[in-house]
């Protein structure tokens, strides 16, 4: 007989978005979901085939799919004191994220061939807390070995237009994507692109030189909206050449780059566009002098910008969006020094980033269906995961979170945020139509689970909060139960 483990509760978010009563029934053995009741299910129905530590009563909170995050910097093998697949995966699935997809860099050696895509899986291997998938990397010279890693199993592939920051990781120029392209066109592959592109370096006596290296303007000044602008004409213009190939831009946060991409998807192109969480919450006139830990590669912008992206996302331009999760240790942030020019660019987001999208969707009267169709849905579609993650479906993967959609998460030190302090979405929550009060809690250093506690989003009360995560069927985060005590790591190398 099969092990077999229920999930019941009033606001079951199922395949077309809507919370209603459900019950998701999963084999523990096979982790897969087995039966999908399109009702509330009492515990007495199961008396005889589920004992009571199998059937999960989620109430009035929502029950989720499990998160796909298609965009994180792991950093293992090689930087591990930045970022681990222990860590992270633990800090992802605190999140609700089941499922994320590692970056070709900043590990040390890069994804860009098969042995070292295997040296990295060698280092996964018993640490992770969620399942793992990988992208490979495109840098110059590497052409031969793409194919290889398409049957090794990488999803696709990310390359730089611009330098990455880190020696081994090389951008690449038009030949070099051509000849990648040239591999590439006839697999089932994707091959995504870090959107800046400097057609000429910086003239001395530039805007930038010589100007406070501790004010954000200055950096924002130095990475401009033309940059994101200049690339994407490159890649649609390379795309119409290569039609049959998916290209995908990582991480946009230009507003001015998006008339192109409208243009190129109304052409049938097959270009698909993520954005990250931070530009769809930080405002670049909010973010303080000397504080390096808002820094990242493209820049968080205006609130003007900010605003065009989130009609890009409403009307699907942009199809989703991702953490980009890219943390380093606390030197290389310049902390002390408050010097954003020379410090390291990324965001820490892991943990993060369904309560923060959830909190700025309130603002704007969306449902819980386009965050789980953002967040779940089409960024299983992006990793090539369709067929097994982003929904809940009979033969998908167990992958499913218990979410408190009223719980607030606040944070003592003060910093700014354009969503800041939202306390309750414009379509109350169960809990508040009953006249319930929120449930609050703490976030502190100590509570986030990324290695490196270093984030601009300390100071925020954020709405929503995950209680349980569970990965084909089994639990791997308890938030009651002191998040991962008494738990083991159950994630697989995709």
């Amino acid at each position: 007989m099969p092990h077999l483990r229920a999930f019941v509760g009033d606001n079951v978010v199922l395949s077309d978005g809507q919370p209603r009563p459900a019950t998701v029934i999963a084999d523990k053995d096979t982790g897969k979901i087995v039966d999908i009741i399109e009702e509330y299910t009492p515990r007495r129905a199961f008396h005889d085939i589920i004992d009571d530590a199998n059937y999960i009563d989620a109430g009035d909170k929502y029950i989720l799919p499990g998160l796909v995050d298609a965009h994180v910097h792991l950093n293992e093998p090689g930087r591990t004191d930045w970022e681990g697949f222990w860590t992270g995966t633990r800090a992802a699935a605190s999140g609700g994220v089941t499922t994320l997809v590692d970056m070709p860099l900043n590990s040390i050696p890069p994804t860009t061939t098969v042995e070292n895509l295997e040296e990295k899986r060698k280092a996964a291997r018993g640490q992770c807390w969620t399942d793992v998938a990988f992208w490979g990397g495109v840098i110059p010279g590497n052409q031969t070995h793409l194919k290889p890693l398409v049957d090794a199993g990488v999803k696709g592939f990310k390359c730089f237009l611009i330098e990455s920051g880190v020696d081994e990781f090389p951008c690449v120029a038009e030949p070099d994507l051509r000849g990648a392209m040239d591999e590439l066109k006839d697999t089932p592959t994707v091959l995504c692109f870090h959107a800046e592109l400097e057609k000429t370096p910086p003239a001395p006596g530039s805007a930038s030189e010589g100007a406070d290296p501790t004010l954000y303007s200055t950096f924002l000044a130095s990475r401009p909206q033309q940059l994101e602008v200049d690339a994407i004409v490159l890649i649609t213009r390379l795309h119409r050449e290569y039609p049959s190939l998916r290209l995908h831009i990582v991480h946009l946060s230009a507003a001015d780059a998006l008339p192109l991409v409208r243009a190129a998807k109304a052409s049938g192109l097959p270009l698909t566009v993520e954005t990250c969480f931070h530009y769809l919450t930080l405002s670049a006139q909010h973010i303080p002098h000397g504080r390096p830990e808002f820094k990242c590669c493209p820049p968080v912008r205006e609130d003007a910008n900010r605003a065009a992206l989130w009609d890009a996302l409403l009307d699907g331009t942009i199809d989703c969006v991702v953490s980009d999760h890219s943390p380093c240790v606390a030197a290389l942030k310049k902390l002390d020094e408050g010097d954003i020019m020379s410090a390291w660019g990324g965001i820490s987001t892991l943990g993060l980033g369904l309560s923060l999208l959830w909190t700025e969707a309130q603002k704007r009267g969306l449902g819980i269906d386009r965050i789980v169709d953002w967040l779940c849905v089409k960024t299983a579609q992006h990793a090539g995961l369709a067929e097994r993650k982003g929904q809940l479906k009979v033969g998908y993967d167990a992958d499913l979170v218990i979410w408190d959609p009223a719980a607030e998460t606040q944070v003592s030190v003060d910093c700014h945020i354009a969503s800041a302090r939202v306390r309750r979405a414009s379509r109350p929550t169960p809990q508040a139509r009953r006249g319930l009060k929120p449930v609050i809690a703490q976030v502190t250093k100590e509570s986030l689970n990324f290695k490196n506690k270093l984030t601009p989003y300390e100071g925020l009360t954020l709405s929503g909060k995950v209680e349980k995560t569970f990965l084909r069927g089994r639990l791997i985060y308890d938030s009651a139960a002191g998040g991962f005590e008494g738990l083991e790591p159950a994630g697989n190398l995709l």
